[in-house]
């Protein structure tokens, strides 16, 4: 059996300490992120060998045969009384190093993220695909999990989610919902989607889209009827479909983007700021475009650079472009106009909008 007793004293630290992320790297003390900063919480730096003594024997059986063959895994790890966490260890400057994130215990309500209003209408959509994009540690996975969850309250459905590992665990409420762990329940994420397919799902949630392959069959169910909510590491809009399509040889892209146009539905991507208001914790800037035709016919044609005009076109419809959001932003106190700024992708749209705000 393995002796993890400092590694859970050091999870028990980051948790105790409020942060997202334990980061143990050869050479460095240990040390974690709040916040979206990071900080020491040890002195003593550590060594390779260290670490993949340290997390190598706590991870699942299939990961850590996958660690032997390619040197990089994920896995889950459960601690009773204490947390749930994700685990990352891979190799850096032929050195043993990981990242465990803390997983939350309560699935969170759409309410309490901050998020616009507007963000809920997602969670009304009987059909199609959903997008949630944005960086890592954006927030991506627990909207996708407030979204689920409203579902959840609201109708009765039947919800499989697909994820590596399963970060949020929901309990059944007025759905049924089965949540597949790749490398636990499934060998890959493309082999659990196939399989959830034949479960007559109404709702497939598919925590990352990865791979050509399971694009592929997530975007053929929500084609076929299946309402499919997915996240993308994008920015915006516009490369949430690109990044879909050159995932795909050149010769398939064009036909991948005809699929894309029938079985999108909308496309949310997101980003946290430091908030000023409460002085700690960050807040969501978003963007939101509601698919419509227009949108659908620009997707056809590879004119994803006018998607932009179609947020504003269907605002009525629920879209959000990114600057009004950052602007809501500035009116609340959360964030000032130099940040605002910074991140907004049209500067001279966001200066209109704060005209005149104090």
């Amino acid at each position: 059996m393995a002796d993890d007793t400092k590694l859970n004293a050091l999870l028990q630290e980051l948790l105790g300490r409020e942060g997202s992320d334990l980061l143990l790297v050869h050479g460095a003390a240990a040390a974690i992120r709040k916040n979206g900063e990071v900080e020491k919480i040890g002195d003593t730096p550590l060594d390779g060998s260290e670490i993949e003594s340290l997390v190598q024997p706590i991870l699942t059986p299939v990961a850590a045969e996958r660690y032997r063959a390619v040197q990089i895994a994920d896995s889950s790890y459960r601690i009773p009384g204490l947390g749930r966490f994700r685990i990352n260890l891979h190799r850096e400057r032929g050195h043993a190093a990981a990242t465990i994130r803390a997983l939350p215990v309560k699935v969170p309500a759409l309410g309490e993220l901050g998020l616009p209003s507007e963000i809920a209408n997602l969670a009304g959509i009987r059909r199609g695909l959903v997008l949630i994009g944005g960086a890592a540690g954006a927030g991506k996975s627990t909207t996708l999990a407030a979204l689920v969850n409203e579902i959840n309250q609201r109708d009765a459905r039947h919800i499989v989610t697909i994820e590596d590992p399963v970060e949020y665990e929901h309990a059944h409420v007025r759905s049924v919902i089965e949540q597949v762990e790749v490398g636990t329940d499934a060998p890959d994420f493309p082999t659990a989607l196939r399989a959830a397919l034949r479960q007559a799902p109404d709702v497939l949630v598919v925590g990352e889209m990865r791979d050509p392959e399971s694009m592929a069959i997530a975007v053929s169910a929500a084609e076929t009827g299946h309402l499919v909510l997915s996240t993308l590491h994008t920015t915006d809009v516009a490369s949430a479909i690109s990044r879909i399509s050159d995932s795909f040889p050149m010769e398939r892209q064009n036909t991948i983007r005809q699929e894309l146009a029938l079985a999108i539905s909308a496309i949310l991507t997101q980003t946290l700021l430091p908030s000023r208001k409460s002085g700690r914790g960050r807040v969501p800037a978003v963007e939101l475009l509601m698919i419509g035709y227009g949108a659908r016919q620009h997707i056809r044609h590879n004119a994803l650079q006018h998607l932009n005009q179609e947020i504003t076109m269907t605002k009525a419809k629920g879209s959000i472009a990114l600057e009004e959001s950052l602007a809501r932003l500035v009116r609340d106190g959360h964030i000032d106009r130099e940040e605002a700024m910074e991140v907004a992708a049209h500067p001279d749209e966001l200066k209109s909008r704060l005209r005149g705000a104090a």
